[in-house]
């Protein structure tokens, strides 16, 4: 139920997947309730972006995986002797690993997202959306 509420179409569907979780194991799982409840506003705060940057949104992994390369080497080494060392081997480890790195889907979007341009559920925003919005209301 939890990989639901993660992978909802829209941030409506997630609540509504959120209040089916809370009646199925509400009593049972308070703690896992309110941890949810409390931080709701940040697990759903990636439908404020593009659909096409989810997925690297929800990951832990763009930080694990680059990190996984200079771990094994550090382990291997023993340590690199001096702290310049080990920052210089770090660096060249991380500079070599990116040659295997993908762009982010939607890479275009970026500067949509920096000028600050408003998404909700993975969708640009347009100025005549509210106004059909406010017309459903009405009617």
């Amino acid at each position: 139920m939890l990989h639901e509420i993660m992978n909802a179409a829209s941030k409506a569907d997630a609540n509504t997947e959120l209040e089916r979780f809370r009646g199925v194991y509400g009593a049972k799982y308070p703690k896992a309730l309110q941890k949810l409840d409390r931080d709701w506003q940040y697990l759903t705060a990636f439908y404020q972006f593009p659909a096409e940057h989810w997925r690297h949104i929800r990951t832990s992994n763009v930080i694990e995986s680059p990190f996984a390369t200079v771990r094994l080497r550090t382990k291997v080494t023993k340590g690199a002797g001096s702290k310049q060392a080990a920052l210089a081997m770090a660096f060249k480890l991380l500079q070599s690993a990116q040659n295997g790195w993908h762009r982010i889907n939607g890479y275009e979007l970026l500067a949509d997202i920096i000028a600050g341009t408003e998404f909700k559920d993975g969708t640009k925003v347009t100025e005549d959306q509210p106004e059909k919005q406010n017309e459903k209301v009405a009617a």
